[in-house]
């Protein structure tokens, strides 16, 4: 096997840890982005610990068969980068929202969410629903609520017994 082929095999079996290590895979077109704008966009990434590459889509298109995925055979075509994330929302959340901001630059292609194929619009929907960290929040706002009102109806409940 020749050293060149041995680097692609490596690198589609990189991939292939990376995709089954990964919560969620976003597939990201970044046509005419300028090198600024491309910064930017990555630093938010790195803030969020999502990993943000450009991968050659025949390597990527290897790996996903490999692992017996083809729903992206038809979105691994022009320029296309990778978001891999350990958590659902995060990496369509940054896509979708700079989106907005470099209008016609970039997109979100589709997705690979806990094993499943997501199209754009999936992506977006996904992008809208809030972070773990904002649930939890709402959650325990829900439970501190409850706890409060049945303090309250305890304590009104004493003072009548107390009369």
């Amino acid at each position: 096997m020749s050293a060149n082929r041995e680097a692609k095999v490596k690198v589609v079996e990189d991939i292939k840890a990376k995709i089954s290590a990964s919560k969620s895979i976003v597939l990201v077109d970044y046509k005419g982005l300028t090198v600024a704008e491309d910064t930017a966009f990555r630093n938010e990434f790195r803030k969020a610990n999502v990993e943000y590459k450009v991968l050659k889509n025949t390597l990527v298109r290897k790996a996903f068969n490999d692992l017996g995925v083809t729903a992206f055979d038809n979105d691994l075509n022009g320029t296309t980068a990778f978001a891999f994330s350990s958590e659902e929302t995060a990496a369509s959340k940054i896509v979708v929202d700079n989106a907005k901001k470099f209008e016609d630059k970039l997109f979100a292609k589709s997705a690979y969410v806990n094993g499943e194929y997501v199209d754009k619009k999936g992506v977006e929907a996904l992008a809208s629903i809030p972070s773990r960290e904002a649930l939890y929040g709402m959650v325990a706002g829900t439970l501190n609520n409850i706890v409060r009102g049945l303090a309250v109806a305890l304590n009104r409940v004493a003072e009548k017994q107390g009369e």
